[in-house]
């Protein structure tokens, strides 16, 4: 069971220029149901569930899809059970290719091997998809 009321990561959102095409994106492509929303035109917004207690918040009214990243926040990473599946269905709904599906080994404290990819989403932001049993 998640922990709702303790301290711990809600949710990131985003605002984006073509808010009916990313809910389908993330929705369709990511699998993130749409759990709650709110608001008419570029004052819409809703909260897709990410699982784990944790949310991507999405609202209306952003600018045109930006090239590269311009923010301070390098990536999202979303844990998945099969990257390889997560890349093919986000590429199929629309997402561009940063970094195929890769298995490698973090080497820090200790070497982890982890599965990745990386894609870039409607309005430029970049995702990756991360398989792993320990982090």
């Amino acid at each position: 069971m998640t922990n709702k009321r303790g301290p711990g990561f809600h949710h990131v959102a985003i605002r984006v220029f073509d808010f009916d095409a990313t809910l389908k994106f993330y929705t369709e492509g990511l699998g993130f149901p749409r759990r709650y929303g709110w608001g008419e035109g570029d004052k819409r917004a809703a909260m897709l569930d990410m699982g784990d207690g944790n949310y991507l918040e999405v609202f209306a009214g952003g600018k045109a899809p930006v090239a590269e990243q311009t923010s301070p926040i390098e990536h999202f990473a979303i844990r998945v059970p099969d990257v390889d599946a997560a890349y093919s269905k986000a590429m199929a709904a629309g997402a561009t290719s940063h970094m195929e599906p890769k298995t490698l080994d973090l080497n820090g404290d200790y070497s982890v091997p982890v599965k990745i990819a990386f894609v870039r989403g409607l309005d430029g932001e970049l995702f990756e998809f991360f398989e792993n049993d320990e982090l």
